[in-house]
């Protein structure tokens, strides 16, 4: 047996069969080199493959009714947000509330101008950690606990009605609306594009993968979802390729408390909050949330 090499040159047999070897101990190395590569960048990335800083906002949010507020959290930080209204703060009264939680490259300022979608709620929005010019850096933990200080921070607040705070979270920020949910008792939660886990979406994209073993950052909420009594809205997209509707209808069915399952047709991961019936759906839930007796709150 003979053949003719990349030179021209003839190899016998033996040569070829050489040849051969040589090609699949490297096929084998490049192979091997690429099974183990891939869990070291994963584990080494991470951070910024799940959290996406964006800069602090080049102008001041717009909104009929804005207040700045700074936000102590732990490690001794600060966080700067707003708490906008669609009509101007009766003295004396509190106003029901929504605390938005963004996604993972969502700087959150611009939400202040969706503020009459949740009218006569008030809305809270502050970025995480690191985010929108905030100092510090974000990880899971530091995410939640900065999330609880929010919540506590706004109940306590005056013009604020602590039975009727609703959670919104979109994306990365479903995962941190669910742990508050789970540590307190808001008056709703509504879940965009939500997940039952980092660790599951990460490992559907990842298969041979051993996320588990390597994922600092789980967000875990189909773990917490069985022990959560509050009213959740889920809003799913049906063309979402970031985070597949399977794992949105996972923590669905896991979540406890009332709930409503509403997909929007033809809208992707980004696209889903211009759809006309994005904000509808969370009125009408918010209208129907307002209207439950305090035990079913609880």
């Amino acid at each position: 047996m003979t053949a003719i090499n990349d030179r021209g040159q003839r190899l016998s047999g033996q040569a070829l069969l050489q040849k051969l070897i040589a090609m699949g101990k490297s096929m084998i190395a490049i192979l091997l080199g690429t099974v183990l590569l891939l869990p070291a960048v994963l584990y080494t990335m991470q951070d910024s493959l799940i959290f996406l800083p964006p800069p602090a906002p080049a102008t001041a949010p717009r909104a009929a009714h804005v207040e700045a507020v700074k936000v102590p959290v732990g490690d001794g930080l600060v966080l700067s947000g707003w708490l906008a209204s669609a009509v101007a703060p009766a003295v004396g009264q509190r106003a029901p509330l929504v605390i938005y939680f963004g996604g993972n490259a969502e700087e959150v300022s611009y939400m202040a101008g969706m503020a009459p979608n949740v009218a006569p709620a008030s809305l809270l929005v502050v970025n995480y950690r690191g985010y929108g010019g905030n100092p510090g850096s974000p990880g899971e933990r530091a995410l939640f606990a900065d999330a609880l200080a929010l919540y506590d921070w706004a109940v306590a607040r005056p013009d604020v009605d602590a039975a009727r705070v609703v959670l919104m979270g979109r994306s990365l920020g479903s995962g941190v609306a669910v742990h508050v949910a789970a540590e307190r008792k808001p008056a709703g939660v509504v879940l965009v594009t939500p997940y039952d886990s980092i660790r599951d979406v990460a490992q559907s994209m990842y298969p041979t993968v051993p996320v588990s073993a390597l994922l600092r950052h789980p967000f875990d909420s189909l773990a917490r979802a069985p022990a959560i009594d509050t009213p959740m809205l889920a809003l799913v997209a049906e063309r979402d390729q970031v985070i597949p509707s399977r794992h949105a209808r996972r923590l669905f069915e896991a979540w406890r408390g009332p709930k409503q399952w509403r997909e929007i047709a033809a809208a992707d991961h980004d696209s889903i909050s211009s759809a006309p019936e994005y904000w509808a759906s969370i009125r009408d839930f918010l209208a129907a949330g307002a209207r439950l007796p305090s035990d079913e709150r609880r």
